[in-house]
């Protein structure tokens, strides 16, 4: 695998945490952003401690502002020359929009969200991976070689009642994935999905579904390691002609020559629209 440089935005918590070190281990150099200021100093350490300090720098920033934007990819360039590997995974979820889920006696209707909240879910599980994109992948088209994948969730988990904001903004990431994917064919840019394909056990997933997971009530959350063995083959070369897919982890069999988990574990990204009745 050739050494390449990644940005990795929500990569001081959770899958992003779990992906940026995967990367940075493997050799790649990795700026590891996220928007709580205290999770730097812990990552840093981590890194020390993990012998990656140097390859793995973390960053603190609000990818919802496009001058922060601008700025993560000035630090990137500053540290490393320049990106060629992005990972959207920054992400607001149920515990940001709909903190008390599992202790309201009714679920929670689209139009009760705030317009804060709304517009901070939008901002970040959207905008900010879409700003991201839009500044890098002229870059990468120019060089000829470039990675975009982005993070987006089940396809159930967007259109299912009561999942909004949350729902369809990921949605509209997934169908960004796939317009991105068409757009830059025959680049060398490649734009592909990654996800748990279940709940995962981070930060932002609640302690109650985390509970109900431990006591067999509900299925088993994804670790975000499992994230990392689908990440490094599709930022590899083996995964050059690959675009326009999404894959879920928990469906990655590891055992498997990674060309083969890839095939059992992907489908395209985007999902089918509703045909007109005739």
């Amino acid at each position: 695998m050739e050494e390449r440089v990644a940005i990795v935005t929500g990569g001081l918590r959770g899958l992003g945490r779990a992906m940026a070190f995967g990367l940075s281990r493997r050799g790649h150099r990795v700026l590891a952003v996220g928007h709580i200021a205290s999770d730097v100093e812990d990552v840093a350490r981590e890194a020390e401690e993990a012998g990656v300090a140097g390859r793995l720098v973390p960053l603190f920033a609000d990818l919802r502002r496009p001058k922060e934007c601008d700025r993560v990819l000035a630090e990137g360039e500053a540290l490393f020359g320049g990106a060629e590997i992005l990972v959207n995974n920054a992400g607001l979820t149920f515990t940001f929009s709909d903190p008390e889920r599992y202790k309201r006696a009714e679920p929670q209707k689209f139009w009760e969200v705030s317009d804060e909240i709304a517009a901070a879910v939008i901002a970040t599980n959207y905008l900010a991976a879409d700003q991201m994109a839009r500044r890098l992948a002229p870059l990468m088209v120019r060089n000829g070689w470039g990675r975009i994948v982005n993070v987006t969730t089940k396809l159930d988990t967007m259109n299912r009642a009561h999942n909004s904001p949350y729902g369809p903004s990921k949605a509209a990431l997934e169908m960004a994935s796939e317009v991105w994917g068409k757009e830059v064919a025959g680049t060398g840019l490649t734009v592909n999905i990654l996800n748990p394909g279940a709940g995962a056990n981070t930060p932002g997933m609640a302690e109650e579904m985390k509970r109900m997971s431990r006591e067999g009530r509900s299925p088993r959350l994804v670790e975000p390691e499992e994230m990392v063995p689908p990440l490094l083959w599709l930022v590899s070369r083996e995964a050059d002609a690959v675009n326009g897919w999404r894959f879920d982890a928990n469906l990655w069999d590891a055992s498997l020559p990674p060309a083969e988990a890839a095939r059992r574990a992907g489908r395209p990204a985007g999902f089918v629209l509703h045909p007109q009745r005739t």
